[in-house]
């Protein structure tokens, strides 16, 4: 189907959402969480779908939430009404995003600040140019956080670290992001696609739904107890044992060749 601002290449084994909107440094409007949401509804229940990967247009991953959009929200009665409407859609998005059943890869092109760190952070694994800025940016025009860096942020790479990105409003380079955490590999600026497709590879050969359970298991394991998680890990591995791929990945073991996965 056609996007306004988005585009979408279908692989198969792996999705790209590449955000397009370059020339307002591909700013989150209610547009784009309406076609994100329409192209993750298209492929989410995708039985081989081993990885997504979301990227952006031109010099910029995200700069955020679109401020020329959120100033002209900020007229009329209902004014308050609207802008957190836009808020709660953002949230639910990012919510989805993070909770997509396969493995999310943010390949940063370029800046990523305020709702688009939050963007990054929906993300599982995050690849980013040598070049990318990244930062919370909200201090620096007056706004406070809605999408979630309050949130994740300190969860990702600790308290302390969050305030100062949230409190000063800087941008750090990827590297420093590299070390704090919160990105995965850098890659040159010329590098990101070969980056990209390095890591799709490594998933594209992995079990579907081995990747969904196992993904299951990080992400609840994290708001429980450890016994409570270990209890949960226990469950899902049980429910594991009698799915086709496991079966198929012990014969391919024991026959010593590549396994062929159906993703049940």
């Amino acid at each position: 189907m056609p996007f306004q601002t988005i585009t979408v290449d279908d692989q198969d084994s792996h999705v790209a959402i590449t955000l397009n909107r370059p020339e307002a440094l591909n700013s989150i409007s209610p547009d784009m969480t309406d076609d994100l949401n329409a192209a993750l509804d298209g492929i989410e229940d995708r039985r081989l779908l081993c990885a997504l990967i979301i990227s952006g247009s031109g010099r910029a991953f995200c700069a955020g939430a679109d401020l020329k959009a959120a100033q002209s929200r900020m007229t009329g009665e209902d004014a308050a009404s609207v802008n957190s409407q836009f808020l709660d859609d953002l949230r639910r998005l990012l919510l989805r995003i993070e909770n997509f059943p396969v493995p999310v890869i943010a390949a940063v092109n370029g800046l990523a600040l305020a709702g688009g760190l939050e963007l990054v952070m929906a993300c599982d694994l995050v690849i980013a140019v040598e070049s990318a800025k990244l930062g919370d940016a909200h201090a620096n025009y007056g706004l406070v956080p809605g999408g979630g860096n309050s949130v994740r942020l300190p969860r990702k790479i600790g308290p302390t670290r969050a305030k100062q990105l949230i409190y000063t409003g800087e941008f750090l380079p990827a590297r420093q992001m590299l070390e704090w955490g919160m990105i995965n590999q850098v890659v040159p600026d010329d590098g990101l696609s070969q980056g990209v497709a390095d890591m799709v590879a490594k998933l594209a050969n992995k079990s579907p739904i081995g990747l969904r359970r196992m993904k299951r298991m990080v992400d609840d394991g994290q708001e429980q107890s450890l016994e409570a998680a270990l209890r949960y890990e226990l469950a899902l591995n049980a429910q594991h044992a009698a799915s086709e791929d496991r079966i198929e990945g012990l014969a391919a073991f024991n026959e010593k060749r590549q396994p062929k996965f159906k993703g049940i």
